[in-house]
């Protein structure tokens, strides 16, 4: 029995100028994922893969076991999705988007979309086009959350938010996982929001996937450490995942297994920006070679 709420295995999508190069992570009940990397990276063919909006040149989605093609009405009863641009007729409202939605989805609950409209102050009968980018954003979240879905999409859903609303919809992410059954899915580059809610974090880096571990899974395998550059070496460099050297000293993700290589040196744990900003460097290094 599969008991992931989201298998990706081998996941291929090739364009003319990019490869998305056999993905494959899950996602466990009760489970925030994080998902990393700069733009460009294969985020966003990820999430339109998994909502089978493009056709894929090969691997497998499953979400909460079925299919995510041959099971494709059932699928996206399970998932909420969120994306990175308003996905209304602007020439709608929000009242005739829940008719809509009754019609679409088998367990769409009008009372919780009403008490969600109410929540964030959003107009029912005012027309789409009139709402801002942050209304519109909490407006996809009351659609997303309102069929009541087992698996939340999130597709840089926070990046046209007020710091005060970011922290409202982060409370309401952990919540939804509270009670250990569902899941989300959540790609941005604020990577603060994921330091304070995230679980699991996966980096992937022009298309292939580097990382798919839990937050402390990070901090027990990496450090960043910091100095003054004489406590660079020929010997110890090469030790150094995405370096960067100033006049003022250095400053380098590494395993924590290498840290003996490395005297008179600050150590901290990484946050996930950390991640993401060494490993890109890192790969820009290599791909120079």
């Amino acid at each position: 029995m599969n008991d992931m709420i989201l298998k990706i295995d081998g996941l291929t999508k090739s364009y003319k100028d990019f490869t998305l190069d056999g993905a494959s992570f899950e996602i466990e009940p009760g489970t925030v994922m994080g998902l990393i990397g700069q733009n460009g990276a294969g985020k966003t063919t990820i999430i339109r893969l998994i909502m089978n909006m493009c056709d894929r040149s090969g691997g497998t989605i499953t979400v909460c076991g079925l299919d995510n093609i041959a099971d494709e009405i059932a699928v996206k009863n399970r998932i909420g999705y969120v994306s990175d641009e308003s996905f209304f007729f602007f020439g709608t409202t929000l009242a005739r988007t829940a008719k809509a939605c009754a019609a679409a989805y088998d367990d769409w609950d009008a009372d919780k979309f009403a008490d969600f409209l109410k929540k964030w102050e959003l107009p029912e009968k005012k027309k789409v086009s009139a709402l801002s980018k942050g209304m519109q954003t909490k407006a996809m979240l009351a659609v997303a959350l309102s069929h009541n879905p087992e698996l939340l999409i999130l597709d840089e859903p926070t990046a046209g938010l007020d710091p005060v609303a970011r922290i409202e919809i982060l409370d309401l992410l952990r919540d939804f996982v509270s009670d250990g059954k569902r899941s989300v899915l959540f790609s941005t580059h604020i990577t603060g929001d994921l330091d304070k809610i995230a679980d699991v974090i996966t980096l992937i880096i022009d298309g292939r996937i580097r990382e798919s571990m839990s937050i402390d899974a990070v901090e027990d395998r990496y450090a960043v450490i910091s100095g003054v550059n004489d406590k660079l070496t020929d010997k110890n460099r090469s030790f150094c995942i995405g370096l960067r050297e100033l006049n003022t000293g250095f400053e380098s993700l590494i395993l924590r297994e290498n840290l003996s290589m490395f005297e008179g040196v600050s150590v901290k744990n990484p946050n996930v920006e950390n991640l993401l900003t060494f490993s890109i460097w890192q790969n820009r290094k290599e791909s120079s070679k």
